[in-house]
């Protein structure tokens, strides 16, 4: 695989490149991530098995319209490619640190204030489908985001929660109670990170970075209801974005339900607690 990757980087960098140091790093739960050095260049590599070539497509795709809004900083993807077993991708390699000083946090909600702003998109959805961490998420294009959100966001996860045999509410019913509650909201479609917690941002030497997106068009108040589920963003953040472009008042009766899909996305994937935290949210939901 090594060497496959050696041959790969050389043939788009168009100079030889030669790994002469390879070190395991930290990059989440499901690729395998390294450091490789040829002793004055350094490239961040995340490895699978080489069925997941289709997912590390789908993610330079979401890292490059991300690039092209010129508005938040991530890396820049080098190449993605197989071996006989396995798929990777190459990015840029650069050190960092964990996003928490108010200087850099300020300047990260400003940066996604204008990645919100950025582009002109009629309907709410991507191009493709892509992922939340492992799982599928479906983007089919709509015209109206309380249809969008409902079906292919909270209807999809209980759908995939009902698959594991657990029936946390009827489906169709409560699509229809996250339907009317969003029925009046029709936001301009705004490009979302999409996956936006403290783990998925950083400091680095050009200041905030963030990276993992799961794109699409939709409202710009789930990434900022996404930065609050898990903690981990200083007040300067929340400050600098509304410098930019303030967040509507009513934010706080739409953010239950935007982070009730990451909720049951977590129990999906790790299962565990997300479970009773999800189901209070559900019943928090059916109550207002």
């Amino acid at each position: 695989m090594w060497q496959a990757i050696s041959q790969q980087l050389s043939d788009t960098l168009m100079f030889s490149f030669h790994i002469e140091e390879k070190v395991r790093v930290q990059g989440g739960d499901i690729s395998e991530c390294y450091m490789i050095s040829d002793g004055e260049q350094r490239y961040f590599v995340k490895v699978n098995n080489r069925n997941f070539l289709t997912k590390f497509d789908i993610e330079a795709e979401n890292i490059r319209i991300m690039r092209e809004s010129n508005s938040v900083f991530v890396p820049e993807v080098i190449l993605t490619g197989k071996s006989k077993n396995n798929a990777f991708i190459i990015l840029n390699y650069l050190p960092v640190k964990q996003l928490d000083d108010s200087k850099n946090s300020f300047l990260f909600g400003q940066q996604l204030a204008r990645l919100h702003q950025w582009g002109e998109q009629k309907e709410y959805g991507f191009d493709q489908d892509n992922y939340i961490g492992s799982t599928l998420q479906p983007n089919k294009w709509d015209r109206k985001w309380a249809r969008f959100f409902s079906e292919q966001r909270i209807g999809w996860q209980l759908q995939l929660v009902r698959e594991k045999g657990v029936d946390l509410v009827d489906i169709n019913d409560f699509i229809q109670v996250v339907h009317d509650q969003l029925g009046n909201h029709q936001p301009t479609p705004s490009l979302l990170h999409g996956d936006l917690w403290h783990g998925n941002t950083a400091n680095s030497v050009f200041g905030p970075i963030c990276y993992d997106p799961a794109c699409y068009w939709g409202d710009r108040e789930c990434d900022i209801a996404m930065t609050e589920l898990f903690g981990g963003f200083q007040p300067e953040f929340y400050q600098g974005y509304e410098s930019i472009t303030p967040i509507d008042y009513k934010y706080t009766e739409r953010k239950d339900i935007y982070n009730l899909y990451h909720l049951l996305n977590h129990y999906n994937q790790f299962g565990g607690h997300y479970l009773e935290q999800a189901q209070k949210v559900i019943q928090k939901i059916l109550s207002y």
